[in-house]
């Protein structure tokens, strides 16, 4: 069914060159599911050397064909949306239906959003008589997680497509059936010779060797901080752009005017969605100290309430967590998070209840959590949530802010103009208030040790655009002056 045994180069399914395989395990009952092909240097370099072959044609290609090859994208991927639904089950045990509610329908919405922002993006504009232009990097390095697996590819190839970018694509070895899967969608949607390759492999070879290729001009990454500055190191002596998105430790503050049954409640379903990885989940729920025993009672009763269970049913909210290590890790933190003194409300170490097999992680609150805990600063990436106390708003504000992180922060009052002011003070890449529908066109990224640059809609476009000031050019000549940026849609 996946093409496990082969990669995609230069428009075509290729041999690995070496003779390195992995098995790929279903995180929900421990069993091999597929074979993944590893690659090497070898493999890297042929698919860059695809891709910069490819570069001139596809740079140059007008906007048009690039919006029409993205919208070939979107019918294709949404006429196989079930295909993507049932791979992401597989291999990372995402329940069912949210495989296809959340997990999937990422990837069409993303599309479509990267298609409303190349309709009428500004690759040149005059000020004076110099022209500024807006040109493709390059040939890209995408180096994508396992957690949000066709949201993450996308992000990437979409706006490197709409560039005009030629990319190497290394999707996480645990997540690689929905990224074959991917490759194939563009592979039917006529995507030119060389301009989307993907080689599947380990980040010690896979994304080293995209990292430090000399034909490379750009590593867009998205994982743990700790890959995250290897990745940049490895990049730093070919001068290549490099962007990242690492983590988070994100803040729930909720006011003392808010409905802590509606609040409280959304919030543990926000932090355990996705079996807790998610970088950008409220981990670190903020609620007035006197509120404690209200906000504890509901957070209990919430986290009681989820059903764990096979990712095949359809009633199951909580699947395992993506695989042994990141398991382990959590059962870790979790018994840290005990002898550290928070009080354990629900959950603990242990699989749940029923549970024999499979990376089950039992959904986890803790309270009276201290800002100084490892729950409280580490990235936890699984179901659990501190509670956390606050005396007032500026005290709730410092514990937010007193991070290493800096992706997201969530702020719920029934006072709009109140949620602003403490919104505008977070420091952070995002703040949600009031839990909203998510904006397919907000930049997403981070401050401080939660990476550099952005991704989505005309802010993730930008990320793979050079700048260029052409000074004495005069008044731009439309058909010649846009050529190199495909903006003759004739």
């Amino acid at each position: 069914m996946y093409r496990v045994s082969q990669f995609y180069i230069g428009g075509k399914w290729v041999a690995p060159s070496g003779d390195e395989w992995m098995d790929v395990l279903s995180p929900a009952t421990e069993t091999v599911i597929a074979r993944l092909a590893m690659g090497n240097d070898a493999d890297v370099d042929r698919a860059v050397q695809a891709a910069r072959a490819a570069l001139p044609a596809f740079s140059s290609s007008p906007v048009a064909e690039r919006i029409a090859l993205l919208e070939r994208i979107v019918a294709i991927f949404e006429r196989r949306s079930e295909d993507f639904a049932c791979a992401l089950r597989d291999e990372m045990g995402a329940p069912i239906s949210f495989a296809r509610t959340a997990q999937t329908a990422r990837g069409p919405a993303h599309l479509n959003e990267m298609i409303r922002v190349l309709r009428d993006f500004p690759f040149q504009q005059s000020r004076g008589s110099t022209l500024i232009r807006l040109e493709p990097v390059g040939v890209c390095g995408l180096i994508t997680p396992w957690n949000w697996p066709v949201n993450q590819v996308v992000v990437k190839v979409a706006p490197a497509l709409a560039a005009g970018c030629t990319m190497v694509l290394k999707p996480s070895e645990f997540s690689a059936l929905s990224a074959l899967l991917f490759a194939e969608v563009l592979d039917e949607a006529g995507t030119p010779p060389g301009v989307f390759n993907l080689v599947n492999g380990l980040g010690p070879t896979v994304g080293h060797a995209i990292s430090t290729h000399s034909d490379i001009n750009m590593v867009s990454f998205t994982g743990s901080k700790k890959a995250g500055v290897a990745i940049a190191r490895a990049a730093a002596d070919t001068v290549k752009r490099v962007t990242q998105e690492l983590g988070g430790k994100s803040a729930n503050i909720l006011l003392s005017d808010v409905d802590f049954e509606a609040a409280v409640t959304l919030g543990v379903t926000a932090c355990f969605a996705n079996s807790g990885q998610s970088c950008a989940a409220p981990t670190r729920m903020l609620v007035p100290a006197a509120s404690m025993p209200k906000v504890v009672d509901v957070a209990r009763r919430v986290a009681r309430s989820f059903k764990v269970g096979p990712p095949e049913d359809e009633a199951t909210q909580l699947g395992p967590l993506v695989n042994r290590a990141q398991f382990d890790r959590v059962q870790r933190l979790i018994q840290q998070g005990i002898d550290e003194g928070a009080t354990l409300v629900a959950g603990g170490t242990g699989l749940p209840d029923g549970i024999s097999t499979g990376y089950f992680v039992k959904p986890t609150i803790f309270s009276d959590v201290n800002p100084e805990m490892t729950v409280a600063r580490e990235e936890i990436f699984g179901p659990v949530l501190s509670i956390i106390p606050y005396r007032d708003e500026q005290h709730a504000i410092a514990i937010a802010n007193g991070t290493t992180y800096g992706l997201a922060a969530h702020v719920q009052s029934a006072d709009l103009d109140r949620a602003r002011r403490i919104a505008i003070e977070l420091e952070a890449g995002n703040v949600h208030i009031n839990y909203p529908a998510a904006d397919m066109g907000a930049p997403f990224g981070g401050y401080k040790q939660s990476g550099n640059g952005r991704e989505w809609g005309e802010y993730g476009l930008r990320e793979y655009l050079e700048l260029k000031a052409v000074i004495g050019f005069g008044e731009p000549l439309p058909g010649v002056a846009a050529a190199s940026v495909g903006e003759n849609n004739d």
